[in-house]
Protein backbone atom coordinates (compact mmCIF):
# COMPACT_ATOMS: atom_id res chain seq x y z
CA UNK A 1 0.00 0.00 0.00
CA UNK A 2 1.46 3.01 -1.15
CA UNK A 3 2.02 6.04 1.03
CA UNK A 4 2.13 10.02 0.89
CA UNK A 5 5.57 11.66 -0.24
CA UNK A 6 7.63 13.13 2.85
CA UNK A 7 5.44 11.27 5.50
CA UNK A 8 7.98 8.55 6.43
CA UNK A 9 6.42 5.95 3.91
CA UNK A 10 8.68 4.79 0.56
CA UNK A 11 6.49 5.50 -2.69
CA UNK A 12 7.84 3.20 -5.77
CA UNK A 13 6.19 3.94 -8.98
CA UNK A 14 9.13 2.62 -11.47
CA UNK A 15 8.53 -0.76 -13.57
CA UNK A 16 10.57 -3.90 -12.06
CA UNK A 17 13.89 -4.30 -13.70
CA UNK A 18 17.58 -1.85 -12.61
CA UNK A 19 16.57 1.40 -11.80
CA UNK A 20 18.25 3.89 -13.92
CA UNK A 21 21.24 6.00 -12.58
CA UNK A 22 19.76 9.47 -10.56
CA UNK A 23 19.98 12.56 -13.16
CA UNK A 24 22.76 14.84 -12.29
CA UNK A 25 21.74 18.36 -11.41
CA UNK A 26 23.15 21.14 -13.03
CA UNK A 27 25.45 23.29 -10.79
CA UNK A 28 22.93 26.00 -9.61
CA UNK A 29 24.77 29.83 -9.97
CA UNK A 30 23.89 30.72 -6.44
CA UNK A 31 25.35 28.12 -4.04
CA UNK A 32 22.11 27.27 -1.06
CA UNK A 33 22.68 28.55 1.83
CA UNK A 34 23.52 26.72 4.81
CA UNK A 35 20.83 25.74 7.15
CA UNK A 36 19.17 28.51 9.18
CA UNK A 37 19.69 29.70 12.88
CA UNK A 38 18.61 27.40 15.49
CA UNK A 39 16.72 28.93 18.16
CA UNK A 40 17.00 28.09 21.07
CA UNK A 41 15.39 29.24 24.79
CA UNK A 42 17.54 31.11 27.49
CA UNK A 43 15.83 30.60 30.87
CA UNK A 44 17.94 33.28 32.42
CA UNK A 45 16.28 36.44 30.91
CA UNK A 46 13.45 34.54 29.50
CA UNK A 47 13.76 35.45 25.44
CA UNK A 48 14.24 33.18 22.63
CA UNK A 49 17.60 34.05 21.05
CA UNK A 50 19.05 32.86 17.36
CA UNK A 51 22.02 30.94 17.41
CA UNK A 52 24.77 31.32 14.38
CA UNK A 53 24.59 29.58 11.58
CA UNK A 54 27.86 27.70 9.54
CA UNK A 55 27.55 29.38 6.22
CA UNK A 56 27.44 27.70 3.31
CA UNK A 57 30.02 26.70 -0.22
CA UNK A 58 31.03 29.93 -1.19
CA UNK A 59 29.28 32.13 1.05
CA UNK A 60 30.74 34.54 3.91
CA UNK A 61 30.16 34.35 7.49
CA UNK A 62 27.48 36.09 8.58
CA UNK A 63 27.67 38.01 11.92
CA UNK A 64 24.21 38.32 13.63
CA UNK A 65 22.58 42.14 13.72
CA UNK A 66 24.42 44.00 16.56
CA UNK A 67 21.13 46.53 18.52
CA UNK A 68 21.16 50.30 18.53
CA UNK A 69 23.66 50.51 21.30
CA UNK A 70 22.11 53.24 23.98
CA UNK A 71 25.68 55.21 23.55
CA UNK A 72 25.31 56.24 20.01
CA UNK A 73 22.25 57.77 21.71
CA UNK A 74 24.05 59.04 24.15
CA UNK A 75 26.58 60.39 21.51
CA UNK A 76 24.06 62.08 19.01
CA UNK A 77 22.41 63.79 21.83
CA UNK A 78 26.25 65.75 22.78
CA UNK A 79 26.48 66.58 18.84
CA UNK A 80 22.72 67.51 18.64
CA UNK A 81 23.65 70.56 20.98
CA UNK A 82 26.31 71.61 18.45
CA UNK A 83 23.31 72.66 16.34
CA UNK A 84 22.01 76.18 15.94
CA UNK A 85 18.99 75.05 15.32
CA UNK A 86 16.55 75.29 17.72
CA UNK A 87 14.91 72.12 16.86
CA UNK A 88 17.87 70.24 16.87
CA UNK A 89 18.88 71.64 19.98
CA UNK A 90 15.55 70.79 21.72
CA UNK A 91 15.68 67.51 20.44
CA UNK A 92 19.57 67.02 21.27
CA UNK A 93 18.19 68.17 25.39
CA UNK A 94 15.62 65.27 25.26
CA UNK A 95 18.11 62.52 24.00
CA UNK A 96 19.93 63.55 26.95
CA UNK A 97 17.43 63.91 29.28
CA UNK A 98 15.82 60.34 28.41
CA UNK A 99 19.49 58.49 28.39
CA UNK A 100 19.83 60.24 31.51
CA UNK A 101 16.86 59.06 33.54
CA UNK A 102 17.65 55.88 32.11
CA UNK A 103 20.78 55.23 33.80
CA UNK A 104 20.18 56.58 36.77
CA UNK A 105 16.52 55.21 37.36
CA UNK A 106 16.40 52.07 35.40
CA UNK A 107 20.10 51.05 35.70
CA UNK A 108 20.10 52.27 39.58
CA UNK A 109 16.78 50.88 39.99
CA UNK A 110 17.89 47.13 38.76
CA UNK A 111 21.74 47.28 39.87
CA UNK A 112 20.38 48.19 43.75
CA UNK A 113 18.37 45.28 43.08
CA UNK A 114 21.15 43.17 41.73
CA UNK A 115 18.85 42.36 38.62
CA UNK A 116 21.19 43.08 36.28
CA UNK A 117 23.73 40.33 36.50
CA UNK A 118 23.99 37.12 38.32
CA UNK A 119 27.65 37.84 39.17
CA UNK A 120 28.05 39.55 42.44
CA UNK A 121 31.18 40.99 41.65
CA UNK A 122 29.71 42.34 38.17
CA UNK A 123 26.57 43.47 40.17
CA UNK A 124 28.76 45.32 42.33
CA UNK A 125 30.19 47.15 39.61
CA UNK A 126 26.87 48.14 38.22
CA UNK A 127 25.52 49.21 41.61
CA UNK A 128 28.65 51.76 42.31
CA UNK A 129 28.22 53.17 38.48
CA UNK A 130 24.70 53.48 37.93
CA UNK A 131 24.44 54.77 42.01
CA UNK A 132 27.24 56.61 42.65
CA UNK A 133 28.31 57.89 39.01
CA UNK A 134 24.98 58.36 36.68
CA UNK A 135 22.90 59.00 40.14
CA UNK A 136 25.48 61.31 42.11
CA UNK A 137 24.26 58.95 45.12
CA UNK A 138 25.76 56.80 47.80
CA UNK A 139 25.07 53.20 46.84
CA UNK A 140 25.06 51.96 50.55
CA UNK A 141 22.42 54.57 51.41
CA UNK A 142 20.70 53.70 48.03
CA UNK A 143 20.39 50.18 48.55
CA UNK A 144 19.14 50.20 52.43
CA UNK A 145 16.76 52.73 51.96
CA UNK A 146 15.31 50.93 49.09
CA UNK A 147 15.68 47.18 49.41
CA UNK A 148 16.04 46.92 53.62
CA UNK A 149 13.56 49.25 54.80
CA UNK A 150 11.01 50.15 51.13
CA UNK A 151 10.73 46.44 50.00
CA UNK A 152 11.25 45.22 53.74
CA UNK A 153 8.51 47.38 55.19
CA UNK A 154 6.13 48.64 52.50
CA UNK A 155 3.36 51.35 53.80
CA UNK A 156 4.63 50.40 57.50
CA UNK A 157 4.21 53.89 58.91
CA UNK A 158 8.17 54.89 60.16
CA UNK A 159 10.07 52.38 58.45
CA UNK A 160 9.16 51.74 54.55
CA UNK A 161 5.84 54.12 54.38
CA UNK A 162 7.80 56.16 51.86
CA UNK A 163 7.81 59.33 54.14
CA UNK A 164 11.02 61.00 53.04
CA UNK A 165 9.04 62.59 49.72
CA UNK A 166 6.56 64.19 51.97
CA UNK A 167 7.76 68.17 52.31
CA UNK A 168 4.96 69.03 54.58
CA UNK A 169 6.31 72.49 54.41
CA UNK A 170 5.39 72.73 50.87
CA UNK A 171 1.43 73.69 49.53
CA UNK A 172 0.18 71.76 46.83
CA UNK A 173 1.22 73.58 44.01
CA UNK A 174 4.77 74.46 44.96
CA UNK A 175 5.72 70.54 45.78
CA UNK A 176 3.51 68.54 42.45
CA UNK A 177 5.03 71.62 39.90
CA UNK A 178 8.26 73.60 41.27
CA UNK A 179 9.78 71.10 43.79
CA UNK A 180 10.76 68.43 41.01
CA UNK A 181 13.05 70.82 39.58
CA UNK A 182 15.29 70.48 42.77
CA UNK A 183 16.19 66.67 42.01
CA UNK A 184 19.16 67.57 40.46
CA UNK A 185 20.66 69.63 43.03
CA UNK A 186 19.19 68.07 46.07
CA UNK A 187 20.34 64.50 45.55
CA UNK A 188 24.19 65.08 45.22
CA UNK A 189 23.41 67.58 48.41
CA UNK A 190 21.84 64.93 50.65
CA UNK A 191 24.43 62.05 49.21
CA UNK A 192 27.63 64.40 50.42
CA UNK A 193 25.63 65.26 54.13
CA UNK A 194 24.85 61.25 54.65
CA UNK A 195 28.62 60.65 53.96
CA UNK A 196 29.15 61.61 57.50
CA UNK A 197 28.15 58.49 58.94
CA UNK A 198 30.06 56.18 56.66
CA UNK A 199 33.26 54.97 57.45
CA UNK A 200 36.19 56.95 55.89
CA UNK A 201 36.84 54.39 53.15
CA UNK A 202 33.41 54.15 51.81
CA UNK A 203 32.86 57.98 51.83
CA UNK A 204 36.35 58.91 50.02
CA UNK A 205 35.13 56.45 47.16
CA UNK A 206 31.30 58.09 46.94
CA UNK A 207 32.89 61.45 47.02
CA UNK A 208 35.41 60.38 43.96
CA UNK A 209 32.86 58.78 41.78
CA UNK A 210 30.05 61.51 42.18
CA UNK A 211 32.82 64.00 41.25
CA UNK A 212 33.53 61.99 38.26
CA UNK A 213 30.51 61.95 37.13
CA UNK A 214 29.37 65.50 37.23
CA UNK A 215 32.93 66.32 35.59
CA UNK A 216 32.40 63.66 33.54
CA UNK A 217 28.74 65.41 32.30
CA UNK A 218 30.33 68.75 32.21
CA UNK A 219 33.42 67.64 29.95
CA UNK A 220 31.37 66.54 27.42
CA UNK A 221 29.51 69.17 27.37
CA UNK A 222 32.28 71.58 26.93
CA UNK A 223 34.36 69.56 24.48
CA UNK A 224 32.06 66.97 22.32
CA UNK A 225 28.69 69.46 22.35
CA UNK A 226 30.93 73.46 22.43
CA UNK A 227 29.71 75.00 24.54
CA UNK A 228 31.87 78.32 24.71
CA UNK A 229 31.11 79.05 28.68
CA UNK A 230 31.24 76.95 32.07
CA UNK A 231 27.70 78.83 33.08
CA UNK A 232 25.89 77.42 29.41
CA UNK A 233 27.07 74.06 30.27
CA UNK A 234 26.02 73.85 33.54
CA UNK A 235 22.58 75.15 32.67
CA UNK A 236 22.48 72.45 30.08
CA UNK A 237 23.14 69.62 32.76
CA UNK A 238 20.51 71.48 34.93
CA UNK A 239 18.08 71.08 31.81
CA UNK A 240 18.75 67.66 30.93
CA UNK A 241 18.91 66.41 34.46
CA UNK A 242 15.40 67.81 35.35
CA UNK A 243 13.62 66.96 32.25
CA UNK A 244 11.65 63.91 33.54
CA UNK A 245 11.83 64.99 37.03
CA UNK A 246 8.19 65.64 37.49
CA UNK A 247 6.52 62.15 36.64
CA UNK A 248 9.89 60.70 38.99
CA UNK A 249 8.28 62.73 41.39
CA UNK A 250 4.67 61.80 41.11
CA UNK A 251 5.09 58.06 40.64
CA UNK A 252 6.96 57.97 43.18
CA UNK A 253 4.35 59.30 45.66
CA UNK A 254 1.61 58.09 43.71
CA UNK A 255 2.35 54.29 43.75
CA UNK A 256 2.02 53.84 47.17
CA UNK A 257 1.04 57.36 49.19
CA UNK A 258 -2.68 57.38 49.99
CA UNK A 259 -2.93 53.36 49.87
CA UNK A 260 -3.22 51.22 53.22
CA UNK A 261 -0.58 52.13 55.79
CA UNK A 262 0.19 49.24 59.03
CA UNK A 263 1.79 49.33 62.01
CA UNK A 264 5.19 48.12 62.45
CA UNK A 265 4.13 45.47 65.09
CA UNK A 266 0.54 44.38 63.89
CA UNK A 267 1.74 44.39 59.46
CA UNK A 268 0.53 41.67 57.93
CA UNK A 269 1.79 39.03 55.51
CA UNK A 270 3.92 39.76 52.92
CA UNK A 271 1.27 38.87 50.01
CA UNK A 272 -1.63 41.15 51.95
CA UNK A 273 0.68 43.86 52.62
CA UNK A 274 2.32 44.04 48.90
CA UNK A 275 -1.16 43.96 46.92
CA UNK A 276 -2.96 46.41 49.15
CA UNK A 277 -0.35 48.88 49.55
CA UNK A 278 1.49 49.06 45.87
CA UNK A 279 -0.40 50.73 42.97
CA UNK A 280 0.22 50.01 39.16
CA UNK A 281 0.22 52.26 36.74
CA UNK A 282 -0.49 51.95 33.17
CA UNK A 283 1.94 51.48 30.36
CA UNK A 284 3.45 54.54 29.30
CA UNK A 285 5.95 54.32 26.73
CA UNK A 286 8.60 57.55 27.39
CA UNK A 287 8.22 56.98 30.88
CA UNK A 288 8.64 53.11 30.86
CA UNK A 289 11.54 53.42 28.68
CA UNK A 290 13.50 55.80 30.88
CA UNK A 291 12.33 54.12 34.65
CA UNK A 292 11.44 50.74 33.62
CA UNK A 293 8.43 48.44 33.96
CA UNK A 294 8.95 47.69 37.32
CA UNK A 295 8.17 51.59 38.67
CA UNK A 296 5.61 52.05 35.88
CA UNK A 297 2.78 49.11 35.02
CA UNK A 298 4.40 46.27 36.72
CA UNK A 299 5.25 47.75 40.61
CA UNK A 300 3.33 45.22 42.18
CA UNK A 301 5.07 42.30 40.39
CA UNK A 302 8.06 44.13 41.06
CA UNK A 303 7.15 44.26 44.79
CA UNK A 304 6.58 40.44 44.59
CA UNK A 305 9.28 39.72 42.74
CA UNK A 306 12.26 42.46 43.63
CA UNK A 307 15.24 40.57 42.02
CA UNK A 308 13.05 39.74 38.21
CA UNK A 309 14.17 41.72 35.55
CA UNK A 310 12.10 44.56 33.58
CA UNK A 311 11.28 42.29 30.62
CA UNK A 312 10.06 39.14 33.29
CA UNK A 313 8.22 41.66 35.53
CA UNK A 314 5.86 42.04 32.09
CA UNK A 315 5.47 38.77 31.63
CA UNK A 316 4.53 37.91 35.03
CA UNK A 317 1.98 40.39 34.76
CA UNK A 318 -1.05 38.44 33.63
CA UNK A 319 0.12 35.52 36.16
CA UNK A 320 0.53 37.80 39.50
CA UNK A 321 -2.90 39.37 38.61
CA UNK A 322 -4.76 36.61 37.44
CA UNK A 323 -3.46 34.87 41.10
CA UNK A 324 -4.73 38.13 43.08
CA UNK A 325 -8.03 38.17 41.74
CA UNK A 326 -8.64 34.45 42.11
CA UNK A 327 -7.80 35.58 46.01
CA UNK A 328 -9.33 38.19 46.21
CA UNK A 329 -6.88 40.10 47.03
CA UNK A 330 -6.54 43.92 45.53
CA UNK A 331 -5.07 44.45 42.52
CA UNK A 332 -4.32 48.50 42.56
CA UNK A 333 -4.38 50.00 39.32
CA UNK A 334 -5.01 53.77 37.99
CA UNK A 335 -4.34 56.12 35.52
CA UNK A 336 -1.75 58.91 35.77
CA UNK A 337 -3.80 61.81 35.16
CA UNK A 338 -6.47 60.32 38.15
CA UNK A 339 -3.53 59.72 40.87
CA UNK A 340 -2.49 63.37 39.76
CA UNK A 341 -5.98 65.24 40.50
CA UNK A 342 -6.22 62.84 43.75
CA UNK A 343 -3.21 64.10 44.92
CA UNK A 344 -4.20 67.90 44.02
CA UNK A 345 -7.58 67.38 45.76
CA UNK A 346 -5.92 65.52 48.71
CA UNK A 347 -3.16 66.80 49.26
CA UNK A 348 -3.25 67.84 52.98
CA UNK A 349 -4.66 64.24 53.81
CA UNK A 350 -1.90 62.64 51.45
CA UNK A 351 1.49 64.77 52.42
CA UNK A 352 0.62 66.79 55.31
CA UNK A 353 -0.65 64.58 58.06
CA UNK A 354 0.06 61.53 59.55
CA UNK A 355 -1.74 58.90 58.04
CA UNK A 356 -4.20 56.48 59.52
CA UNK A 357 -3.21 52.91 60.28
CA UNK A 358 -5.23 50.12 58.42
CA UNK A 359 -5.68 46.88 60.67
CA UNK A 360 -6.90 43.94 58.64
CA UNK A 361 -9.22 41.43 60.72
CA UNK A 362 -9.82 37.93 59.71
CA UNK A 363 -7.57 37.83 56.63
CA UNK A 364 -5.26 34.63 56.33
Amino acid sequence: MGGTPGMGFPLDLSWPGPAPPPPVAAPHPHPAPGPGPTLAWSPAVGTRVFGPRSPGAGERPCLPPLPLSPLSFLYTGFLSLRSENVLVLALGIIILGVCHYTLTVKGSHLATHGALTESKRWSRIWELFFVEVCSSFSAEYGKYGHVKMHHGYTNVLGLGDSSTWRLPCLNRYVYMFLAPLLIPVLTPLVAVERLRKVELRSAVRTLGLISLGLYAHYWLLLNVSGFGSPGSALLCMFTTRSLLAHPYLHINIFQHIGLPMFSRDKKPQRIHMMSLGVLNLPRLPVLEWAFGHSIVSCHVEHHLFPRLSDNMCLKVKPVVSRFLQEKRLPYNEDSYLARFRLFLSRYEEFMVQTPPITELVGLQ
